[in-house]
């Protein structure tokens, strides 16, 4: 029989529907996968084996009956920011220890009530913040890609980067991730997956540890566009515990996959060429236009000029959300608590103990520009920006744009530990500096894999469409895919 951890979601979900394979055969080879790879790529930080076994027996019982949902049998991994009821869910934290939640996620209950079969809790950056996936409280998770010839371990991309890691090295069919200013798209691209971030209000938010609110959305990491298109069909739709939820109707964006490019104007921003861009990112970027002319469709220059200011605007509209959002954890009602002689020196004590460094980074940056003084020169300031670089795309879009293509990532994965990033946080940030416009706009992006730099390391283009439009990403992205070929499968040193 095939490795049938090698079988993409779709494949998985056909071969489960016609009994080629039981789902509890294909659980058992995820777990017997992540049990060997686990130790080295750190990319779960809970395994839920008994509850995948029975959840797989469930699907097998209701694809003998020919009564299964769209994802019937096919396992997951779940990022560890979405709560799951009575499973570990933390957000890679330490001041949410042992914390269990007596409730579900509306993204996670809408891929069970699908069928789907859940493998594991996986690592994250501490609450979202990060671009390396290096801020967890439960270490880094390693890129399953290595340097050709080379044994250095990379980063595999933040702050999903477990979600991508696991993906791209088999270790579940597909998983959810989080975006708030790049965490689908940015670590998507370093580890040859594809990643998309829908339109904010496309999923609920409901049940997902919140980092900036206003920015947060859940969306897809998977090994194919299709895939990407099978799970954000399940994972989206309206929930009225969630008030940006958006009150449409989910499409079947599998069904926009194959529909080509044909007719359609792509825009290109001149804004997105960067100073001191490597080369291989222009050739890449280039190299996706001509692919994308070459099956009809129409390329043309736009400018967002306000693009120079979505980095800083992002690193003060982010930071205040966060030090509002996580001012609820002081160690009263659930997770860490560190005893004090009083009540303020137990909060004191315990967020000092629970929250990681770059946690406390962003909240101190986040408690400064909303204090008495500074909201006006900052806070208010930076969301004059993000209107003005929402009315950049609405203008591209008026014009008669129909996406926009991009860069993913300044660069291929660096290195864990890297000295010149992590000495200064500036640096990290600018990892982020194709991805924030997305979020600040409220718009979709999706990260395709489309090349390889000169290390042999996977490099992604980015697409991004109009509000609700994601099914025009699906059709690009699948454009760029075949063009680019494939071959984005990392070599399983793991298992050596």
């Amino acid at each position: 029989m095939t490795d049938l951890t090698k079988l993409n979601l779709a494949a998985t979900r056909d071969g489960l529907k016609n009994r080629d394979f039981t789902s509890l055969e294909v659980t058992e080879a995820y777990l017997s996968a992540i049990e060997t790879a686990n130790p080295k790529l750190n990319a779960y930080i809970e395994v839920t084996a008994q509850q995948a076994r029975e959840m797989a027996e469930q699907s097998d019982h209701k694809l003998n009956s020919r009564d299964g949902g769209p994802l019937e049998g096919v396992p997951l991994g779940i990022k560890d920011l979405f709560a799951t009821r009575h499973v570990h869910t933390q957000a890679a934290s330490h001041i949410l220890k042992d914390f269990k939640p007596e409730y579900e996620s509306r993204v996670t209950q809408n891929l069970w009530d699908d069928g789907a079969v859940m493998l594991g809790k996986l690592n994250m950056d501490e609450f979202a913040m990060g671009s390396s996936n290096e801020t967890s409280h439960y270490g880094p998770v390693v890129n399953p890609w290595r340097e050709e010839g080379g044994n250095k371990d990379l980063v595999p991309g933040g702050s999903s980067g477990g979600s991508a890691a696991a993906v791209s090295s088999w270790l579940c069919a597909a998983a959810t991730a989080t975006d708030t200013g790049g965490s689908i798209r940015q670590p998507a691209a370093l580890t040859g997956t594809v990643g998309i971030k829908p339109t904010y209000g496309r999923c609920s938010r409901w049940g997902i540890v919140a980092f900036a609110s206003s920015l947060d959305q859940a969306g897809p990491i998977a090994r194919t566009v299709e895939d990407a298109a099978i799970m954000l069909t399940s994972m989206a739709g309206f929930d009225p515990m969630d008030s940006t939820s958006a009150d449409l109707a989910v499409p079947d964006f599998a069904a926009a996959v194959e529909r080509g490019v044909n007719g359609l104007t792509i825009g290109v921003p001149r804004e997105y060429r960067m100073d001191g861009m490597p080369e291989e990112i222009e050739k890449l970027w280039h190299e996706g236009l001509e692919w994308l002319k070459a099956e009809g469709a129409q390329i043309k220059d736009i400018s967002l000029p306000h693009t120079k200011y979505a980095l800083p605007a992002y690193y003060i509209v982010a930071p205040a959300e966060a030090s509002s959002n996580l001012a609820r954890y002081d160690g009263v009602k659930y997770g860490l608590r560190v005893a004090g002689k009083d009540i303020t020196d137990m909060y004191e004590l315990t967020r000092a103990e629970g929250f990681g460094r770059e946690v406390k980074r962003r909240v101190m940056i986040g408690t400064y520009v909303l204090s008495a003084g500074y909201y006006d020169a900052y806070y208010v300031r930076a969301q004059k920006v993000r209107t003005l670089i929402k009315r950049d795309f609405e203008l591209a879009f008026a014009d008669g744009v129909d996406a926009i293509l991009t860069p993913a990532t300044p660069s291929a994965a660096f290195g864990i530990a890297d000295q010149e990033m992590n000495s200064d946080p500036v640096k990290m940030y600018l990892n982020d500096i194709f991805t924030v416009t997305v979020n600040m706009a409220g718009l979709p992006g999706i990260a395709v894999p489309a090349g390889k730099d000169h290390r042999g390391l996977p490099l992604g283009l980015q697409l991004i469409g109009k509000p609700f439009d994601e099914e025009t990403l699906f059709a690009a992205g699948r454009v760029i895919e075949k063009a680019a070929g494939g071959g984005f499968e990392p070599s399983d040193w793991w298992s050596a």
